[in-house]
C-alpha cells in the first residue's frame, strides 16, 4: 500500500498534480478542499462549522478536519493506497493520521511538498478566484493570511517528517508535466524498493 501526503501552500498545484498521481499509481485521492466543499455544498453540520473558519481565511480546527478525513478513508475499504492532498496541515493532524492508519496496519510512504514563491502563488490564486467563486481566492489579504497560517502551523511538518526520513521537496514551478515528472521520480523510488 502506498500512502502519499502531498502538501504545499495554497495555489502550489496540489490538486492539479493529485489528478495525475491518482491515475498513475491507482490511489484514492482525498483532498481536504474537496471534502470541505462537499460538506459546505451539502450544508452538513461539519460543513457549517468549517465555513465559519474558512470565511476568515483560517485553517479549520484539527478535530473537524480529522473527522472528515476518516469518513473519506472508511468509504474506500478496498483501496490500494491513498493520496492525501492538503492533510495533514499540523503536527497534531500528522500524529492523528499516523494513529488512524496504524489501526489498519498502514503507514505513510512519503510526504512531498510542492515549493513555490509566495508572490507567484498569490497571482495563481487571484487568477483562480476569477472562476472558482471562492471569496477566499479573490482577496489578497485573505490569501496572505492563509500563508501566515501555513507558515505557523504547517511548515513545522517539514522538520517532523524529515526526522522520520519521509520528507521530500519538489519545485512546484514549471509546466504541469515537469512537476509531475519530479513527483513521479520520488514515488517510483519507493515502489522500486
Amino acid at each position: 500500500m502506498i500512502n502519499i501526503v502531498l502538501f504545499g501552500k495554497p495555489g502550489a498545484g496540489k490538486g492539479t498534480q493529485a489528478e495525475f498521481l491518482k491515475e498513475k499509481y491507482n490511489l484514492v485521492h482525498i483532498s481536504t478542499g474537496d471534502v470541505f466543499r462537499y460538506n459546505l455544498k451539502n450544508n452538513t453540520e461539519l460543513g457549517q462549522q468549517a465555513k465559519e473558519y474558512m470565511d476568515k481565511g483560517d485553517l479549520v480546527p484539527d478535530q473537524l478536519t480529522i473527522k472528515m478525513l476518516q469518513d473519506e478513508v472508511e468509504k474506500n475499504p478496498n483501496a490500494t493506497g491513498f493520496l492525501f492532498d492538503g492533510f495533514p496541515r499540523t503536527i497534531a493532524q500528522a500524529e492523528a493520521l499516523e494513529s488512524f492508519l496504524a489501526t489498519k496496519n498502514w503507514k505513510i510512504t512519503a510526504t512531498i511538498a510542492l515549493a513555490a514563491n509566495d508572490d507567484v502563488l498569490v497571482q495563481r490564486i487571484l487568477e483562480r478566484g476569477k472562476s472558482s467563486g471562492r471569496p477566499d481566492d479573490q482577496d489578497e489579504n485573505k490569501i496572505r493570511n492563509r500563508y501566515e497560517e501555513y507558515n505557523q502551523k504547517t511548515a513545522p511538518l517539514i522538520n517532523y517528517y524529515t526526522q522520520k526520513e519521509l520528507f521530500y521537496s519538489v519545485d512546484g514551478i514549471g509546466s504541469i508535466e515537469e512537476v509531475t515528472r519530479r513527483l513521479s521520480a520520488i514515488i517510483d523510488d519507493f515502489i522500486d524498493k
